[in-house]
């Protein structure tokens, strides 16, 4: 009987997300990519030993996921399918993967190790740049090892209305990725 009632809670709780991605695509893209960061940061914080969750830091992940992760992923994808006029054979997936990963990528990736350092942390620009310059080579070396298949799947196999939201869903593993590789915890907070 319970297993019944969770189930049909499931199935009306997917058909409202999916009515609400329908009518208001960017809100609920930027909501999910919010949801996502939090359980991405609350994983973080806990596998790197922090013993009580550090609210303000959690609220600015999820400040991040809404007003940028979501928005950014809702127009990037837009944009390449019209770039690539929603074309889904194999030589044009590969075209949209490697521009993916050229372009957006390698942004991404420091536009979160700049404000995790200076607005997460508060640190000041000179020891995030000195961060940057240690880190973010190997940050992006491993992310063009680990989203290109990500993005061929999505490219490949996901329809556009879902591919910001299984990007997010990824994202999510990433983020605990890119938060223990930004977390400075041997350089001295700034005051």
């Amino acid at each position: 009987m319970l297993g019944i009632t969770i189930c049909r809670l499931a199935k009306r709780g997917l058909q409202q997300y999916l009515l609400q991605l329908q009518q208001h695509p960017l809100r609920t893209k930027a909501i999910t990519a919010g949801v996502l960061s939090a359980i991405s940061d609350i994983v973080s914080q806990k596998l790197s030993g922090i013993q009580k969750l550090q609210l303000r830091r959690l609220l600015l992940k999820v400040l991040f996921g809404v007003a940028y992760l979501g928005p950014f992923g809702h127009f990037l994808h837009i944009i390449l399918d019209k770039i690539f006029k929603g074309k889904k054979d194999t030589k044009t997936v590969a075209k949209k993967v490697v521009l993916e990963n050229l372009t957006s990528s390698p942004w991404n990736n420091l536009f979160f190790m700049v404000y995790y350092g200076m607005v997460i942390e508060g640190r000041p620009w000179m020891q995030v740049k000195t961060k940057i310059k240690k880190d973010y080579p190997s940050v992006q070396y491993t992310a063009w090892t680990f989203w290109p298949v990500v993005g061929w799947i999505n490219h490949q196999y996901v329809p556009l209305q879902f591919r910001v939201i299984f990007h997010s869903a990824v994202a999510m593993c990433w983020g605990i990725f890119l938060n223990l590789r930004a977390r400075t915890m041997i350089l001295p907070k700034a005051k």
